[in-house]
């Protein structure tokens, strides 16, 4: 068996180390958001096209995910963890190299196994520093270094030297510092037999937690699909609302969206699981209302403040149907239940996304935000009525 860290030890050097390793992971998957309207003018690929090379990287994610989750149960969170940096040098090489959408497809799927090997992987080791902080900084930092990438990308695109490669430089010499710097952490995992077994996917909704799993899953769906427009077509609605090109425009939205995803796990964290569905289904929308508005009016503020809005419904939205479904399952059955979850999230992320991409090409960015919006809206409003049709006191939620 598996021996981890006893739960009343806390290791606050490792806890700070795999949550800069993590937000250093998401950090490095919102980096290319501002840099695909320059790969675009560059190579001339088409819109769809565009939202393809974001997908493949969640399609890349999701398979890996699904394959090598357990691993670092069998073999130890270090070598999972430095696995996974490896081949995230790798992806960071690609986009460093990267002449035309080939090389950008080869990075994207590098950079989406990457991040499917150590995303289980940090995870438990976050909780094995930390039994109690772990899990907040497993919620929290995967939003808050998604928002700080695009930024940070952003920023040195619009005022920094060789604007396609110069971020890939910096993200390099991170992952190196961090490879280095892993083999001074605490292994918390006993190495054991079993780990090519543990690599058949298991994904189930147990019969007991499927009501409640249909009833909030569209939260989930509303907030990653929200999420993968706007680390894919993002960029281009800002354009298209400002009136000129930025490079930083884009990077601010989606940083905007993540950091107060962030902050929503954050600070919703101690409320009960109905009050987070209903505040994630009454925000999400609002912020779209502000959003689409914002789009007939051509008006930057109020783009900027209706992502603020969605994005405290996007990070509760993803909180609230995992705090709803998963204490409803057996003990034995929660990594299955956790690996669906992890579907419906990616393909979430990466489906609606690429339809939008296809239907930009076809009917114009302006009328695929009008539809992409409402379809987003009403995903999110059936969790508010589902959620007020059934009171506290009869049906409560987890």
């Amino acid at each position: 068996m598996s021996s981890a860290t006893p739960p009343m030890v806390s290791r606050p050097r490792e806890l700070v180390f795999y949550t800069l390793v993590l937000m250093a992971f998401l950090a490095a998957s919102g980096v290319p958001t501002p840099l695909y309207q320059l790969y675009q003018q560059s190579w001339g690929f088409s819109t769809s096209m565009l939202t393809l090379v974001f997908a493949s990287y969640l399609f890349a994610l999701l398979v890996t995910l699904l394959f090598t989750g357990a691993l670092s149960d069998y073999l130890g969170r270090r070598p999972i963890i430095f696995a996974g940096l490896v081949i995230e040098l790798a992806s960071m090489g690609c986009f460093l190299l990267a002449r035309d959408l080939e090389w950008l497809f080869a990075a994207r799927i590098l950079q989406g196994m990457a991040t499917g090997i150590v995303t289980s992987a940090l995870s438990a080791a976050l909780m094995d520093s930390d039994h109690q902080r772990g899990p907040v900084m497993a919620s929290v930092a995967p939003m808050i270094g998604m928002g700080l990438g695009a930024l940070g990308a952003s920023l040195l695109v619009a005022g920094a030297p060789w604007p396609m490669r110069l971020v890939y430089v910096v993200m390099i010499v991170i992952f190196a510092c961090q490879a280095c710097r892993l083999g001074r952490m605490t292994e918390s995992v006993t190495r054991r037999h079993g780990a090519l077994a543990s690599m058949k996917p298991r994904a189930r909704v147990p019969g007991s937690v499927l009501p409640t799993f249909v009833r909030t899953m569209p939260a989930n769906v509303a907030a990653w699909a929200l999420g993968g427009f706007s680390l894919s077509l993002g960029p281009a609605l800002a354009e298209q609302v400002a009136g000129f090109h930025s490079a930083l425009m884009g990077g601010l939205l989606a940083c905007i969206l993540s950091v107060m995803g962030g902050i929503s796990v954050w600070r919703f964290r101690c409320f009960s699981t109905r009050t987070i569905l209903l505040l994630s289904s009454t925000l999400l929308p609002a912020g779209l209302v502000l959003v689409l508005i914002s789009v007939y009016l051509h008006s930057l503020a109020l783009l900027i403040t209706g992502y603020g809005v969605a994005g405290l419904g996007f990070g509760s939205g993803f909180m609230g149907a995992l705090r709803a479904v998963m204490p409803l399952a057996p003990a034995g059955e929660r990594s299955s239940l956790m690996a669906v979850f992890y579907v419906v999230s990616y393909l979430s992320a990466s489906l609606p996304a690429l339809a939008a991409g296809v239907a930009t090409q076809r009917f114009g960015l302006e009328a695929t935000v009008y539809v992409y919006g409402a379809f987003v809206m009403l995903l999110s409003l059936s969790v508010l009525v589902s959620v007020l049709r059934r009171p506290a006191a009869v049906a409560p939620l987890p």
